[in-house]
């Protein structure tokens, strides 16, 4: 029973170790844009794993409609852990119908894929790895940006470490589910508001400093979950007022949102449904992990006390190490 309990542990909170560069989840982005009268280019920007840019490039196609062709040479650079691809593409009438994309993605990468004709709302699609393109609609569905920014809003929080830490940090020092499901409202509604503000164009802040500032919420909650490990009856700050704390911290993890937002891209004729889906999707994620944690607490409490302390100890002590970490990481790189 307590190679279960520290098992589930160390795949809910130990496993990040092996991805401690890793900021945020940014999928990859594939564009098709009309720029004239049957006239197109395709962009790509696909994230990279380390010891994969040559292989991806040396065989990854651009995917078009049948009744287009390309123009000129392919152009592929690698920037910033990106592969980064452009091709000019002219078509013969419309393209609906016809798929575009790539011939394949990295791994189990997803991708956003987005159509944008001259005199026609923008199209939104999800790519996967066993289906790296997308078919042009010829009326495109009303609810398939709610659907993709729904899904990348929860894989935000899913597979974003630093969100998700900060999260499990929160429901380890809170413990009681109805107010661990407040505090976490009151930090989707934070991030939220300087989400929005910052992709309007009304806010902004570097994002070194966001990414440095994140990372100090995630050691701010893990020295208090150790404080309150060592004396159960110490009131900290976040157990006396957990929501006020996670809107604080929210506040500054909408920034990294919107950093993370700004390099997928927002379909401008639909910036409402995106965010607003995104949003949706970043609490329905945040209810998932705080779901998860409580069934492992709750297990947990069944066990002997030394089990419970070093499991407990176990999690505190990887979250405030991987917090720092990052901290450390993001001040000095």
């Amino acid at each position: 029973m307590t190679r279960l309990f520290l098992g589930l542990l160390a795949v809910l909170l130990v496993f990040p170790l092996g991805s401690l560069s890793a900021h945020e989840l940014r999928p990859s982005v594939v564009e098709m844009r009309e720029v004239e009268s049957d006239q197109y280019t395709l962009d790509w920007k696909v994230t990279l794993s380390a010891g994969s840019a040559g292989m991806l490039a040396s065989r990854l196609e651009p995917v078009i409609p049948d009744n287009c062709s390309i123009k000129g040479e392919i152009v592929q650079r690698i920037q910033s852990a990106a592969l980064m691809g452009r091709a000019s593409i002219a078509c013969e009438g419309d393209p609906a119908g016809g798929q575009f994309g790539l011939s394949e993605l990295l791994g189990k990468s997803d991708a956003i894929a987005r159509f944008v004709p001259i005199d026609a709302p923008t199209q939104s699609f999800r790519l996967t790895a066993d289906n790296p393109a997308a078919v042009i609609a010829s009326e495109p569905s009303p609810f398939g940006v709610l659907a993709d920014y729904f899904v990348i809003g929860a894989e935000h929080i899913i597979f974003g470490w630093d969100h998700l830490l900060f999260v499990i940090a929160l429901v380890l020092l809170v413990r009681s589910p109805w107010p661990v499901v407040k505090a976490a409202t009151a930090f989707t509604i934070a991030h939220s508001i300087t989400l929005v503000a910052t992709i309007l164009g009304f806010s902004g802040l570097p994002g070194r400093p966001v990414e440095a500032l994140i990372a100090l919420s995630i050691v701010f909650l893990a020295v208090e979950v150790a404080l309150v490990l060592h004396d159960p009856d110490r009131q900290t700050l976040t157990r006396r007022f957990p929501w006020a704390v996670a809107f604080a911290f929210g506040l500054i993890h909408g920034f990294g949102f919107a950093g993370a937002l700004a390099e997928i891209g927002l379909p401008q004729t639909q910036l409402a449904a995106a965010l607003f889906a995104f949003n949706i999707g970043v609490e329905a994620g945040q209810l998932l992990v705080i779901a998860l944690t409580m069934i492992i607490l709750t297990t947990l409490g069944r066990a002997s006390e030394n089990t419970q302390g070093l499991a407990l100890k176990t999690s505190t002590y990887a979250i405030g190490a991987i917090g720092s970490f990052w901290l450390i990481e993001r001040i000095i790189g």
